[in-house]
């Protein structure tokens, strides 16, 4: 049972796995869409062969940082992916992070920024990257449902990448949970949304994207591509279109094109992603 202690970890954890399965459905989606072939498929039960995929891994983002993405179907696969509909997804992501969740230890459960900096024995057992024996131990904690379950639906090629996938979604469960709080002034926290800034969706967890990336800030300054008074803009937005925004363009790019939430709004590829984003919900706990 999740305490309403760790409620709010445990929507972090949900939003990391809801992530790549959000985009790799979305990816499936819109293949099929685009295909001349597809066919309307009627609603498959859970565990029927037509809800099942095969999608393999990538497992670098565009900052080198390991993480659980999943590469475009084939159109085949495509068309099979997109008779899963948003309230199915939405369970088994549920169903997948409840799992997760519960298999962590009570430290990693309740983690913090303040417990991380506060607490040595924390920070040299969760550093990131993962430390391989924290791995290992994590790993042999975790359910043999929940790699069942990533098989039985083809999220994973095969038993082999359970161990990559887990480690990846527990690393950006464990950056997101100590993150630094937001900078605090007066702009910031009157102009801050109820709602992610690109889905709408106001019942989950917000994450705050620097739309200029700090990484680029000295290259910024020294080409003259932005003022100084624009370089801590931010955006409020939910995990998965924070990760989206990260993979459609790398840190540069960013700065250079998509500084503001206007301009990224105006992508095409963004405008199908949040129309299909925020048809996906959870079962309120």
């Amino acid at each position: 049972m999740i305490s309403s202690s760790e409620q709010h970890n445990f929507e972090l954890l949900r939003d990391c796995v809801s992530s790549p399965i959000m985009q790799s459905s979305a990816l499936a989606a819109a293949a099929a869409a685009s295909s001349t072939s597809v066919r309307k498929v009627k609603k498959a039960p859970p565990g029927h062969p037509r809800r099942r995929r095969r999608l393999p891994l990538e497992s670098r983002n565009d900052e080198g940082v390991d993480e659980p993405r999943l590469v475009s179907p084939s159109n085949a696969e495509a068309e099979e992916g997109a008779a899963v509909a948003e309230d199915d997804l939405g369970e088994f992501i549920d169903y997948l992070s409840e799992e997760l969740f519960l298999s962590l230890p009570p430290p990693l459960r309740s983690l913090s920024y303040e417990t991380y900096v506060s607490t040595p024995a924390l920070r040299a057992t969760y550093a990131l990257p993962l430390p391989g024996s924290t791995a290992a131990s994590l790993l042999g904690q975790m359910s043999a449902s929940m790699a069942d379950s990533l098989l039985a639906y083809r999220l994973l090629p095969s038993l082999e990448h359970v161990p990559l996938f887990v480690t990846a979604v527990v690393e950006k469960y464990v950056g997101a949970a100590i993150v630094a709080p937001a900078p605090i002034s007066t702009a910031s926290m009157t102009t801050r949304p109820e709602a992610c800034e690109l889905c709408a969706r106001d019942w989950i967890p917000l994450t705050y994207h620097h739309l200029i990336p700090r990484s680029v800030h000295d290259k910024v300054r020294k080409r003259g591509w932005h003022p100084d008074w624009r370089l801590n803009a931010v955006a409020w937005l939910c995990r998965a279109c924070h990760d989206f925004v990260h993979h459609m363009a790398d840190n540069e790019e960013l700065a250079r094109q998509w500084w503001s939430i206007e301009r990224i709004r105006e992508r095409e590829d963004i405008r199908a992603w949040v129309k299909w984003a925020g048809k996906v919900r959870w079962k309120k706990r």
